[in-house]
Order: C-alpha cells, then sequence, then structure tokens
C-alpha cells in the first residue's frame, strides 16, 4: 500500500511531465523562464490546476495566457505520456506563494533589522 492518495502520486507526475511539455513543445518565443511548481488535482481527479511561476514579473499575464491558449496541446501530449483512465483538464494559474514566501522573509528582515 501507498504511503500516499493516488491524487498526490498522479499530481506529482503531471508536474513533472507538464513541465516538460511546456520546455519542449511550446515553441511561442514571448515565453521566458517557467517553471511548474505545483499541480492540485480535485478529488475525483478531473481538473488538474497547474501553478507555476514566471521569472519576469512583467510576463506573468502574458505568459499565463500563452499557457492557457496551449492547454488543449499539453493534455494531449500528458495523454500520450500518462497512463490513466481519464487525463484531467488543464487550467494554468500565477503561483504566488514565491511572492508571499519573499514578503515574508522581507518583513523579518526588517523586524530584525529594529531590534
Amino acid at each position: 500500500m501507498h504511503p500516499y492518495k493516488r491524487s498526490q502520486r498522479l499530481s506529482i507526475l503531471l508536474r513533472e511531465e507538464i513541465a516538460d511539455i511546456i520546455m519542449r513543445k511550446i515553441k511561442d518565443p514571448r515565453i521566458g523562464f517557467v517553471t511548474v511548481t505545483d499541480v492540485e488535482l480535485s478529488e475525483d481527479l478531473k481538473v488538474a490546476h497547474v501553478f507555476v511561476s514566471v521569472m519576469n514579473k512583467e510576463e506573468k499575464e502574458t505568459t499565463l495566457e500563452i499557457l492557457n491558449s496551449a492547454k488543449g496541446l499539453v493534455r494531449r501530449e500528458v495523454s500520450k505520456r500518462v497512463r490513466t483512465k481519464f487525463i484531467p483538464t488543464i487550467d494554468f494559474r500565477i503561483d504566488k506563494s514565491i511572492d508571499h514566501g519573499a514578503r515574508i522573509d522581507r518583513l523579518l528582515r526588517e523586524i530584525k533589522e529594529k531590534k
């Protein structure tokens, strides 16, 4: 028996495969440096929310539009690579946890400097 749920195992696999697909298959020159940080699956495994981090802050919205327009290609490539009964619908989202972590780090440094 596996130590964690099937949805967690599938989300790890999807994160790796989607990152590879973005790197190798999407040939849009407007896409900058993109990192797939997490994949959250619904309990029925029908919807995958793919969180991405974009290095250049000015290109976040453009990159998100490009990825969402290419989600059919990504889903088709995932279906070729992953053997599962249902291939989830893919929804790309910007990962805000990195910005949130940087803000917390900055606030902690400010508190330390005040002491």
